[in-house]
């Protein structure tokens, strides 16, 4: 196992970047400081060979120009809140509308655009990635002052583990995500609508024209949102127009907390993602409430790493979240954070050919 340090171009006004990848047994992960955000993943393939499995770009300069959010560690708030605008213990607050006339993953410039602390290390036979950010009050039009920490580290048997834990100086909001686009095949192996998914979910959130959710947990039972049998992500696609969904994650006694309490709840293994050409499945768990499955509705082709072009439906994403414009749905599960409490989440990949 290992952590290679090299340049990542600059960003953010001309600050110099870096590029971590750590290494450990026949799998490799890129991380740049830039977003937190998770640039390469390679594994192995059933019939041999190696092959880098999310969508990305070659520099940190592509990454702060671009609004696809390429593995990013999202934040402050993951998803959309309707009409930029939320109330907090009787206070109006009024963020940027970024994505129509909503605010999306974070606004204008979210955690996806900052520069985070990062340090590397090795620990129980896995290498690790410790990046941390501070977020003033105020910034992006959020209240309160909030430190976070996002945790990564790879192992051997081919787990990658995703740790969060958040504190805030006064209340305010929180959830935040990974922002992968996965392809199983290869980042520059043609799309996703022949890959197999399995959701552990029985409800998802219908949305509105703008993609802000109804309300309503509707059960997925017989129709194109219906994952809990694997099946090709592109069989019902037509249906729904490109799936941009969150599903309600099935769980033994109901919805998981906000997270703000002593210890994350635990992991539910959810998903499981398999490409029948290359032999690779790739198994989620998270304690998060739920998933935005995206399938790259609005990729436009634009130009990634190792000139690859990411066309529509190039990669998937599985946004482990709690659900979107949960400030705005008291039935929903809550994204308030207080002083005095950690906001703890976590989710792990698990990767097999």
């Amino acid at each position: 196992m290992s952590i290679e340090r090299k340049g990542f171009g600059s960003a953010g006004g001309g600050e110099e970047t870096r590029l971590f990848t750590l290494k450990a047994g026949p799998f490799s992960a890129g991380f740049s400081d830039f977003g937190a955000t998770l640039v390469a993943f390679e594994a192995p393939a059933a019939g041999g060979g190696r092959d880098d499995l999310v969508l990305g770009f070659s520099r940190a300069a592509d990454y702060e120009g671009s609004d696809a959010y390429l593995g990013a560690t999202v934040g402050r708030f993951a998803n959309r809140i309707a009409r930029g605008a939320f109330s907090l213990d009787g206070k109006d607050f009024r963020l940027a509308t970024n994505n129509g006339p909503n605010h999306l993953h974070g606004g204008k410039r979210g955690f996806d655009k900052r520069i985070w602390k990062t340090e590397g290390y090795e620990e129980g036979g896995a290498a690790a990635l410790r990046f941390e950010l501070f977020s003033p009050d105020g910034e992006e039009g959020y209240p309160g002052d909030l430190s976070v920490v996002a945790t990564y580290r790879l192992d051997p048997a081919g787990i990658l583990d995703l740790a969060f834990e958040a504190e805030c100086g006064a209340p305010t909001i929180l959830s935040l995500t990974q922002h992968a686009y996965w392809n199983l095949r290869g980042h520059d192996r043609g799309g996703i609508l022949d890959h197999e998914l399995r959701l552990a979910a029985s409800r998802y959130l219908p949305v509105d024209e703008t993609l802000i959710p109804t309300g309503e947990l509707a059960p997925v039972a017989g129709g194109p949102f219906d994952f809990r049998t694997a099946k090709r992500v592109g069989r019902d696609l037509a249906a729904v127009g490109g799936y941009d969904h969150c599903f309600v994650l099935d769980r033994e006694g109901g919805l998981a907390g906000s997270g703000a309490g002593e210890a994350a709840p635990a992991l539910v293994d959810f998903a499981e993602l398999r490409d029948p050409e290359s032999g690779r499945r790739m198994r989620v768990a998270t304690s998060l409430p739920g998933v935005q499955l995206y399938t790259g509705n609005f990729l436009s082709g634009f130009l990634g790493k190792g000139g690859a072009r990411y066309h529509k439906h190039a990669g998937l994403c599985l946004e482990t979240e709690l659900f979107p414009d949960a400030p705005n749905r008291p039935d929903f599960p809550q994204a308030t954070l207080r002083p005095g409490q950690v906001w703890r989440h976590a989710t792990r990949y698990s990767f097999f050919v």
